[in-house]
Parts: C-alpha cells; structure tokens; sequence
C-alpha cells in the first residue's frame, strides 16, 4: 500500500509542482513524502523513480504529441542519438533514477531518527 502511495503521490508532485519550480525541490519533495509514508529500502526507490520516471515521459511525450514540434527530434540529431522517441526514453530514464534516489534517501533519513532497542545483546 505504501508503494502504491508513494508512487501516486510522486506522480503528483511531479506533474503539479514541477512546471513550477526547480527538480531538485520536486526531489525534496519526494524524500519528504518517502520519509513521511515510512516506505523501506528498494520498494520507497522503485516507487519513487516510477513515479517520476512515468511522470517525466509522460510529460515529453505529451508535450512533442501537442505542438508537433519538430524540436524533439533535432536535438536528438545534434546529440548524436538518433530520434526523439531515444531522447524521450533517456529523459523518463533519468526521471527514474532522480526520483528513485530522492526517494531512497528520505527512507534513509527516517532510520536515522527511528529508536533502537538498546538492550540487546551487540556482541
């Protein structure tokens, strides 16, 4: 249930709050809304990465569908990679692994803060 939510939720925040602000506060965002959530580990940065990675592709290629500008595909051809449709898959690519660390490490920051029994046996 949390991975659900924590995918949605980053869906959210990128789709409203990015057209507005900088990725990096989206990424803050996301951290905050991981850590909040208290999702674990691997599942907090596959939900986290989906959610912006789907977003970000989402975005490209509704955006390149609207306008049919041919922008998309020249860049493509100045970077060397061939079409648009590659350079759509490397942004969602990179949506992913920005949105699946920032989601990590608010995971992570939670464990900072969570008690720890401290009378068990460390030996």
């Amino acid at each position: 249930m949390k991975f659900i939510a924590l995918t949605i939720l980053s869906v959210l925040v990128v789709v409203f709050v990015n057209p507005f602000t900088p990725f990096w506060i989206v990424m803050i965002c996301i951290g905050m809304i991981s850590a909040l959530l208290g999702a674990k580990g691997f599942s907090s940065f596959l939900a986290g990465g989906l959610g912006m990675g789907l977003a970000w592709l989402g975005q490209t290629v509704f955006i390149s569908y609207q306008t049919g500008s041919p922008l998309p595909d020249q860049m493509a051809e100045i970077m060397g990679l061939g079409s648009g449709v590659f350079l759509s898959m490397i942004t969602g690519i990179l949506g992913f692994l920005l949105g699946g660390f920032s989601a990590y490490s608010g995971s992570l920051f939670r464990r900072l803060f969570k008690k720890r029994p401290d009378n068990l046996y460390r030996g």
